[in-house]
């Protein structure tokens, strides 16, 4: 791959699996430094595996600890890397979870949960990242922005989920929140979008692939005909990142595999 990143600093969070392994191993792949998140003590391994795949590959990478619906964590976070590397000029805002249930079962604390890790930590993060680039401007050496930020959403911003409420509603707020920055901050050169994957072949979504009875019913929602890999999205990632796209800002870029088309309707309804 082109480092079309090269001498870039980036944050992914919720990297140590799934989605966001796949986006920060193909940010360094395209020459950036890449901070690899992970949420507890429990995940350091995965997070380190994920690391070490990125060195072997000829990148750089290093994990930090952080829950990022926490305040202090996330301002450690950035300052840590601040330190370490003089700057960030990328943020994937991925880190988020799922806490399904019927909605007239579900508990405040699922609620909270989700939406604490899903969109309040998408806040933090985003809002910590705007200071870091307002803060040191453009560096045209790296880059025509000031700064990158991409949040991770899903095809569930615009798709009801029937089942996930709160899972579907912290994707609907991400979209606003990406939306609304991306105006706000525009003129400062600060570019921030979204990736809404589909169905992504990740341990999240394990039961809805596992089986060849549960593939063939989930490639009935993918005109495409295929489930995604998370290198689909990691290429999303590196061209949001990369000035091939620096007229593009607050967009939701859907990499699902036309989910978003109403496959039902294929055979005319």
């Amino acid at each position: 791959m082109e480092k079309k990143l090269q001498n870039q600093v980036a944050i992914v969070t919720g990297a140590s699996s799934g989605i966001g392994a796949g986006v920060a191993k193909s940010l360094a792949e395209a020459g950036a430094t890449v901070i690899v998140n992970y949420p507890f003590e429990g995940a350091k391994d995965a997070a380190e595996a994920v690391i070490a795949a990125i060195v072997a590959g000829g990148g750089k990478a290093v994990s930090c600890q952080c829950d990022v619906s926490k305040e202090a964590d996330v301002q450690q976070m950035f300052a840590s890397t601040v330190a370490q590397f003089g700057t960030v000029d990328i943020l994937v805002n991925n880190a988020g979870i799922q806490k399904d249930a019927r909605f007239e079962e579900m508990t405040l604390d699922q609620w909270n949960l989700v939406l604490g890790i899903n969109l309040t930590g998408f806040f933090l993060c985003a809002r910590e990242a705007v200071r870091e680039f307002l803060r040191r401007g453009i560096d045209s050496t790296k880059s025509k922005a000031a700064g990158k930020i991409i949040c991770m959403s899903s095809v569930h911003e615009v798709i009801p989920w029937a089942g996930h409420a709160n899972y579907a509603a912290s994707k609907g707020g991400i979209m606003l929140l990406m939306k609304t920055l991306s105006q706000e901050f525009a003129f400062k050169k600060i570019r921030i979008n979204s990736i809404c994957p589909g169905a992504i072949q990740t341990p999240i979504n394990r039961s809805a692939w596992d089986t060849p009875e549960a593939l063939s019913a989930l490639l009935t929602l993918i005109p495409y005909k295929r489930i995604g890999q998370p290198e689909d999205i990691g290429n999303a990632a590196v061209w949001l990142a990369s000035d091939d796209s620096d007229y593009v800002n607050g967009i939701s870029l859907f990499v699902d595999g036309g989910m978003t088309l109403y496959p039902g309707f294929t055979t005319n309804g």
